[in-house]
């Protein structure tokens, strides 16, 4: 009924969407240190302020809250919908070829930007939906909410501090990853582990290694510390490490010993495979420096056992598995700190709806404490999240899906964990398009415009149909 007036409501709003689109990634959101009013620091109070000064300019009923999310509002009526996005980011990173992170552009009919993707660009299109469906005059038997998020790439406890005061919708759905419906997130298995020694003076040795920037990504880069060794005798094993693992290491003599820079491709943890982990390249090349035996040396060789490099699927840890509903466990070991007397380290792996204490937990707790690894943390799995494929609200949304792209829908399973991840009923619903390569977490994430305005269009239309009079 309303496809034609939709079309053509939209036939004119490509630069009006890209122009919001680019005000929200102009914003540096990174989590920071929490402020009065500000619970995840300035850069995504600064974020939700724009969003909802957007919302405010289209018409719509936009609320602060307490500064954990903001809300926008279609009416007053009873909520049937909730669309949940984010507007917090992760760091912006190295390796960015097109623009900087914080600096959006539009070329080739990419938008570029971090969050263009992951999840301002979805953000924004959520709003002219909104906007859409309020200038279309639909009448309207239900209310739809849009609700702004601040703290989905570290917790989620913007979510859950909103629903721990409001009732869940009936619907719910998060364009916080693509298109058609995304009805099963892998669960999280996060341990944390560590161990120490005594202070060492045996030469050569590592001193340090830093890598990870944050559990849910990929390293792009890493960094260690020898003393005892020149950049000519480590060199030649630097060539062959990086021909082996793609990586590139630069060597530079400081006096604290000689640095030692890894730079792979970073990502995001759930897709491991389309990344290249700095830290594990790193760890393979020290396995192969001539070391001195001592304890941090075992410390290194035990790491470079448990996580090879290009192992994304726990194969070294004993815990490789996989189902025909939401496919293999991934794993990638993104966090590592080693200094003069211990390490820290973080496992983020991402587990089926086969996975469980026994075949996941329990293996890798025991393979670490083999190598002399304690878990000091974080021990307890997150199980899977899973709306069934043939729910009347799935149906609904791949009924829409196949209308507007003429494409058949179908039910998808991901590593990474969304906004719905916990919600009961709720799944993901876009943005990117099956195909599409938006390199989310890493350099010159982008979106396809065509694939926002597609959204928009979408978007409005499920709100109509699931809460239209």
């Amino acid at each position: 009924m309303y496809r034609d007036k939709i079309e053509q409501y939209f036939s004119d709003k490509e630069q009006e969407l890209v122009a919001a689109a680019s005000r929200l990634i102009a914003i540096p959101s990174v989590t920071g240190e929490p402020m009065p009013g500000m619970p995840f620091g300035e850069g995504p109070a600064r974020a939700l302020d724009e969003a909802l000064k957007i919302a405010a300019e289209f018409g719509l009923a936009a609320d602060h809250a307490d500064g954990y999310v903001g809300t926008v509002d279609l009416g007053s009526q009873e909520t049937a919908l909730h669309i949940l996005t984010h507007l917090d980011v992760v760091d912006g990173g190295a390796g960015w070829t097109v623009t900087g992170p914080f600096s959006p552009k539009a070329a080739d009919g990419l938008l570029y930007g971090r969050g263009a993707d992951d999840d301002k660009g979805p953000a924004a299109a959520v709003l002219f939906a909104l906007r859409a469906v309020k200038e279309l005059a639909v009448p309207l038997r239900y209310n739809a909410r849009l609700i702004l998020g601040t703290d989905e790439e570290s917790g989620f406890r913007d979510i859950r501090h909103y629903y721990a005061a409001h009732p869940y919708a009936p619907y719910t759905f998060s364009p916080d990853a693509g298109f058609p419906v995304i009805n099963i997130e892998k669960g999280h298995y996060r341990p944390a582990f560590s161990a120490t020694w005594a202070p060492e003076t045996a030469l050569p040795r590592v001193t340090a290694v830093r890598g990870g920037p944050r559990l849910n990504v990929v390293p792009p880069q890493a960094e260690a510390v020898l003393a005892g060794l020149t950049a000519g005798q480590a060199q030649p094993f630097c060539d062959r490490l990086s021909l082996e693992t793609n990586a590139r290491f630069c060597l530079t003599g400081q006096p604290d010993g000689l640095h030692i820079l890894c730079t792979g491709t970073g990502g995001h943890a759930a897709e491991p495979d389309k990344a290249n982990n700095a830290l594990t390249a790193l760890l393979s090349l020290l396995a192969c420096l001539p070391l001195a035996q001592c304890e941090s040396t075992r410390a290194i060789l035990s790491l470079h056992a448990l996580f090879p490099h290009g192992d994304n699927r726990g194969r070294a840890l004993g815990i490789e598995q996989s189902d025909a509903l939401s496919g293999p466990l991934t794993a990638a070991f993104t966090m590592l700190t080693l200094g003069q007397s211990g390490l820290e380290g973080r496992l983020d792996s991402r587990t089926p709806l086969c996975a469980d204490d026994r075949n996941c937990r329990a293996a890798v707790e025991a393979r670490l404490q083999r190598h002399g690894f304690a878990v000091t943390g974080f021990a307890e799995m997150k199980p899977p999240h899973h709306t069934p494929a043939d729910s009347p609200f799935v149906k609904t949304l791949l009924r829409c899906y196949e209308a507007y792209t003429g494409h058949k829908g179908a039910c998808i399973a991901i590593g990474g964990g969304t906004y719905v991840h916990g919600i009961p009923g709720g799944v993901a619903f876009g943005c990117s398009m099956p195909g599409f390569e938006s390199n989310m977490h890493g350099p010159d994430e982008r979106v396809r415009i065509a694939d926002l305005m597609l959204s928009c269009k979408m978007f409005t239309q499920v709100i109509i149909d699931l809460c239209g009079a």
